[in-house]
């Protein structure tokens, strides 16, 4: 008996309950939202930049954009606290692509927790990069090395990796960090998370001494402070809080009142306007048990989690992004770096682990000028 409850004490399983935090963020919409002090206009940065900039379809900066692209543009080293979904990547990438089209020795490595984020940066550095002649790879496991190599050949402006990648490179001297007088360090408590602390050391060890820093992290936990003591020098801080991480967002409880999960789903997802629904939870194995159940009852779905291959996530991402599902199940990890912007609905089928998850969740949705809604599923 007392073995029983010891394992069951064992297993108990941390959950963050956003109720409070939703009936305060209803109480907060009064305010107003954050006044840019800056226009994109305002920043001393390239014609064409700013054309892609247009183009990217934005509009005003973010206040992470509004804050950081002075300092980054002047060769600040910086510590940036901000969720993924407040325009964090354009703010370090606008005034690195305006410094690199003005000093082309300026080459810039970008270091990121997953092979998700690390597409999507890319993909935002040819974007902002367009017309202006600049290069970037890709350095990420699960493709291949020697196409890479052939890659790093050509001096790319912008490199992008992941941390195993980016030491195996390292350490057959095809990536030569000393060369690199700027560096970002990307979702770094997800790094820490994901146990890349010595990998992280090691890559700090082999920069330049005298280089531009920058620092991004949803949160800065204690166990950070090392790392960041380590990377970056005299930095401009600036903390972007919760309040504005997600001002897009109609935050709600669904109150189960002992009726099945599944079922709530089901019923939602029949409803209007659930055009394009993520939904998170916590475990691979109850996610593959809801992709099975929903398929029955005729919803058409994908699925990503740690048990898929790199090809199966893209093709399920491919998918949900063209609409040709309109339903993605996804575990935390799993959905680092997914940037889709018509995320219609967020649903927290499982609750999330902690505060900072259920920020990072909801954040997938409400992007790009749209609203979007996040429901948590709450017993």
């Amino acid at each position: 008996m007392s073995r029983r409850r010891r394992y069951h004490h064992h297993y108990r399983i941390k959950t963050f309950n956003p109720t409070n935090l939703v009936n305060q963020t209803t109480h907060q919409k009064t305010k107003s939202k954050y006044q840019s002090k800056h226009q994109f206009t305002d920043f001393a940065i390239p014609d064409q930049l700013k054309r892609n900039i247009l183009n990217r379809g934005f509009k005003n900066p973010t206040p992470i954009q509004d804050q950081a692209i002075k300092p980054i543009l002047r060769g600040k080293d910086l510590v940036g606290s901000a969720h993924t979904g407040t325009g964090k990547t354009a703010a370090f990438l606008i005034p690195l692509v305006t410094n690199l089209s003005q000093d082309r020795s300026k080459n810039v490595l970008i270091m990121t927790p997953t092979r998700e984020l690390a597409i999507q940066i890319r993909k935002e550095v040819k974007i902002f990069s367009q017309g202006m002649n600049l290069h970037s790879t890709l350095c990420i496991g699960g493709t291949s090395i020697k196409r890479q190599i052939s890659s790093l050949k050509r001096q790319p402006d912008f490199i992008i990796g992941t941390p195993g990648r980016l030491i195996d490179l390292t350490k057959r001297r095809k990536l030569k960090l000393h060369k690199f007088p700027v560096v970002v360090l990307d979702e770094v408590d997800r790094m820490l998370d994901m146990g890349f602390i010595n990998d992280m050391k090691y890559m700090i060890g082999r920069l330049p001494k005298n280089r531009q820093s920058l620092f991004f992290s949803a949160t800065l936990p204690h166990k950070l402070n090392d790392i960041i003591h380590r990377f970056v020098r005299n930095p401009i801080r600036i903390e972007i809080k919760s309040q504005q991480q997600a001002p897009d967002v109609n935050q709600d409880i669904v109150k189960l009142k002992g009726r099945s999960k599944t079922a709530v789903l089901h019923s939602l997802l029949n409803q209007s306007g659930f055009d394009k629904v993520l939904v998170f939870g916590r475990t691979k194995h109850g996610l593959n048990k809801l992709q099975k159940r929903l398929d029955k009852k005729g919803h058409r779905t994908e699925i990503i989690h740690g048990n898929k291959s790199q090809n199966q996530r893209k093709r399920a991402l491919r998918k949900f992004k063209r609409n040709q599902v309109s339903i993605l199940l996804a575990t935390d990890v799993a959905s680092r770096g997914l940037d889709i912007d018509d995320i219609t609905h967020v649903i927290n089928y499982d609750l999330p682990e902690s505060k900072e998850v259920y920020i990072h969740r909801i954040g997938r949705t409400g992007r790009a000028n749209k609203t979007g809604t996040a429901l948590s599923f709450v017993a």
